[in-house]
């Protein structure tokens, strides 16, 4: 990603850039012995913005628990759109398999569930592939900077890690995969990649990825047989300050003027007119 020191230009014609980090919300993780959740899709570049357009923000949800014998659900898209602007949309997490094939691509993939199913792809850009499980070992979550691993006999996929970015003023690691789950007695659970990624699980509930990190789920256990949640998107817009305070928000961003740059913090979907 570029450095946000040495990003802020003008536009030409009235414009200026405007860089963006857009993240989805993660994948839920797969029920009994299940994969991890991979992390939301995650995006970051500029755009070039006017004085009176308004850019309308979207911060995709999580995707839901599995539970019993059944898949996670993908996490929901987050994107960034307005006149005169290509939309940016990052794909939710695939979601975490279960006894297969129901493991699922997404911005990041979902970890392969216990019956050696194959985790699932990411997309180019976005995020990075689940890991693979084995016989009673499921796979971690792909996370936006690597691929889950695999599971190993006895032992579940750890979720792959997150990436860093200091958009928001300070470096903050998100978009991590979930943890595969474990079998007491059989298999071990591990842990969620860097970045909000959930914990597998022995035999309870699994971790959920934290929330507005785009992180995957954790795969449940056995007998437990609950995933966590995926954790939901975020949004994050910055400026240069020598350009104008925006003319109005809705969604309530947090919103901070530091270092020579405005910045806007959305948890959830909003707009802002500039």
């Amino acid at each position: 990603m570029s450095g946000i020191m040495n990003m802020f230009v003008g536009g030409g014609a009235g414009g200026f850039s405007v860089e963006y980090l857009v993240l989805a919300g993660g994948g839920g993780g797969g029920g009994q012995i299940g994969g991890g959740g991979g992390a939301g899709g995650y995006l970051t570049n500029t755009v070039i913005s006017n004085v009176g357009n308004t850019i309308t923000v979207t911060v995709g949800n999580g995707g839901s628990n599995g539970s019993g014998t059944a898949g996670g659900t993908n996490g929901q898209n987050s994107s960034i759109s307005g006149t005169g602007l290509t939309t940016v949309t990052s794909t939710g997490g695939g979601s975490g398999g279960q006894d297969g094939p129901d493991v699922a691509s997404g911005g990041s993939g979902g970890g392969g569930g216990r019956e050696s199913e194959a985790g699932a792809p990411g997309i180019s850009g976005q995020g990075f592939a689940g890991g693979n499980g084995v016989a009673n070992a499921p796979g971690g979550g792909g996370g936006a900077s690597v691929v889950g691993t695999n599971a190993t006999t006895g032992q579940g996929g750890a979720g792959g890690n997150g990436t860093a970015s200091s958009l928001s003023g300070s470096s903050v690691t998100r978009g991590g995969g979930g943890g595969g789950g474990g079998w007491s007695g059989n298999s071990n659970a591990a842990a969620g990649g860097s970045g909000g990624g959930g914990a597998g699980i022995q035999n309870g509930t699994a971790t959920s990825g934290t929330a507005n990190t785009g992180g995957g789920g954790g795969g449940g256990g056995y007998p437990g047989k609950v995933g966590g949640s995926g954790g939901s998107g975020i949004v994050i817009l910055a400026y240069a300050d020598s350009n104008p305070l925006a003319a109005s928000t809705t969604g309530s961003p947090t919103i901070t003027t530091s270092g020579g740059f405005r910045r806007y913090v959305y948890n959830g979907s909003g707009s802002i007119t500039f």
